[in-house]
């Protein structure tokens, strides 16, 4: 039986049971298209780390010995959509059979569905052997439960896997290190300096350009850095064990200006490619502290793995519960316009100048900067949550639905009514000022409410509260934050109100 297996570009798990011995009836295709460079708009690092990535993925896989027809975007014979490419490929073989890997995103996988209704030959898919849950699998979990909290999930998964427990009961006598992760960096634990992996990439953005591939943000076409093959990522994982790890959990959620990476591992990417598996992180990581107990302390190690086991595995769950319907939640029925300085950078809000333009230069922020600075600023001035989406969608070179919507629709823009989170994350400037030095140097004072020099955040924040009261009432974690809204004076708060609505009016000026 001849048969072809399609790799998707998110898809690339060398070690996945397909890839254990070579089968000479068996050919793999793999496709850059057009469908994938044009769904939204993408940063140009993240096209030219998929591309990067999966023509690596092939030159491994085919020193094996094992079958590719691999589709360059450029290529004569390619169709640039996925249907034909696969119907080509099974004529051209001579297959009797179509083997997929199941996609992470609904739309691919209703394609594909779609697609093998068309074929005429026997189709068949498998699972990626990536992740620890099935996709289904925290939909049973929470089924019958009045309410769905990640940290039950959290826990549940560490006992299931044996991940830093014992009897069923966690290392260190708690399930969460939470509260001890939350340090401000103030320069006095040095950071050691990320680990590159400079490459030149100037065939792939010339083919992007040749074929009028639109994409934004900035690269750096001879000295491209990010980890992106098996081997590059592998050597983070090293490296992150054996330098960050130490620090990570202490500074998780700090923010600086003269630090982008700080202790973070720059590893999502990497998983989110499948290039490496999370069990693979997770227990390089344990294998470190264990060796090196008396180094590291617990909530290091807890801090990250929560965010792997817990986190990562618990929003595609909830992508996969709530998927098709999830995509056009809007329960606070945000209406307004991204601002431009989203595509530029350019605001006199430091917090946002950095961090945006670090996503522009880098295609990179870490969860803090995402959650707490930009998409706190986006909730707090009511942005529309598909305009939100498709902006965290493109510029983030990790970001791939599944993972991107969930964490964005849901925990930063609070559009799913609140099954993603409890309560919206928003704060005015105090939380920013309290875990960043971003508010030193700004053209705005963090401490004043209202005048022209006060910070924006500070008037938004109450009238957002104040404008979505009616969604929060019933909320008992808003209970505080709302009672002392009550408390305001109305002259006080009505010119809060009229500052914030002249901030949303005339965002660009800000």
């Amino acid at each position: 039986m001849k048969i072809v297996r399609l790799i998707l570009g998110d898809q690339l798990n060398q070690k996945h049971s397909w890839f254990k011995e070579v089968n000479n009836d068996v050919t793999y295709v793999m496709a850059e298209m057009r469908q994938e460079t044009d769904y939204v708009k993408h940063h140009v690092q993240k096209v030219v780390a998929f591309f990067f990535a999966m023509r690596s993925f092939k030159e491994d896989l085919s020193a094996k010995g094992h079958n590719f027809i691999y589709y360059k975007l450029n290529d004569n014979n390619n169709p640039q959509q996925l249907g034909q490419i696969i119907s080509n490929t099974i004529l051209n073989t001579k297959a009797n059979k179509f083997e997929y890997l199941l996609p992470d995103e609904y739309r691919l996988d209703q394609q594909l569905v779609e697609i093998c209704n068309t074929l005429n030959v026997d189709t068949a898919s498998y699972d990626t052997e990536h992740f620890y849950t099935t996709r289904f699998e925290l939909r049973d979990f929470y089924k019958g439960k009045k309410q769905m909290v990640m940290e039950s999930f959290y826990r549940m998964m560490r006992k299931k896997h044996s991940i830093m427990v014992t009897n069923d009961q966690p290392e260190g006598g708690k399930w969460n290190y939470d509260q001890s992760n939350r340090n401000k960096w103030k320069g006095k634990t040095p950071i050691p300096k990320e680990i590159e992996f400079p490459k030149k990439v100037e065939n792939i953005i010339k083919l992007l350009k040749d074929n009028n591939v639109q994409t934004f943000g900035t690269i750096d076409s001879t000295n491209f850095p990010w980890p992106v093959t098996r081997e590059e990522c592998l050597n983070t994982l090293d490296y992150f064990c054996k330098d960050l790890l130490p620090h990570f959990g202490d500074y998780q959620d700090a923010m600086h200006t003269d630090e982008k990476f700080l202790f973070h591992s720059r590893l999502s990417f990497a998983m989110n490619a499948k290039i490496l598996a999370p069990n693979e992180v997770i227990n390089a990581v344990l294998d470190h502290f264990y060796d090196k107990a008396n180094d590291i302390k617990i909530s290091q190690v807890e801090g990250f793995i929560r965010q792997i086991l817990g986190w990562r595995e618990y929003m595609r769950g909830i992508y996969w519960k709530e998927m098709p319907g999830y995509k056009s939640l809007n329960s606070l029925n945000n209406k307004n316009k991204l601002p431009e300085f989203f595509w530029t950078g350019n605001t006199k809000m430091n917090c946002l100048k950095k961090s945006i333009g670090q996503s522009l230069d880098n295609s990179y922020a870490h969860h803090i900067q995402r959650l707490m600075v930009i998409g706190n600023f986006a909730l707090l001035t009511q942005i529309d949550p598909n305009e939100v989406d498709q902006w965290y969608l493109g510029v983030y070179i990790d970001a791939i639905e599944w993972v991107e919507i969930t964490n964005t629709r849901g925990m930063s823009q609070f559009a799913d009514g609140g099954i993603v989170a409890t309560k919206p994350y928003v704060s005015s400037a105090n939380y920013i000022n309290k875990m960043s030095n971003y508010c030193g140097k700004c053209h705005y004072s963090h401490t004043k409410k209202l005048g022209e020099n006060a910070c924006p955040f500070n008037s938004l924040y109450w009238n957002f509260l104040s404008d979505k009261k009616k969604h929060f009432k019933d909320n008992q974690r808003m209970s505080m934050m709302m009672a002392l809204l009550d408390k305001m004076e109305g002259n006080k708060l009505a010119e809060i109100q009229k500052r914030a609505s002249y901030i949303i009016d005339n965002l660009d000026e800000f």
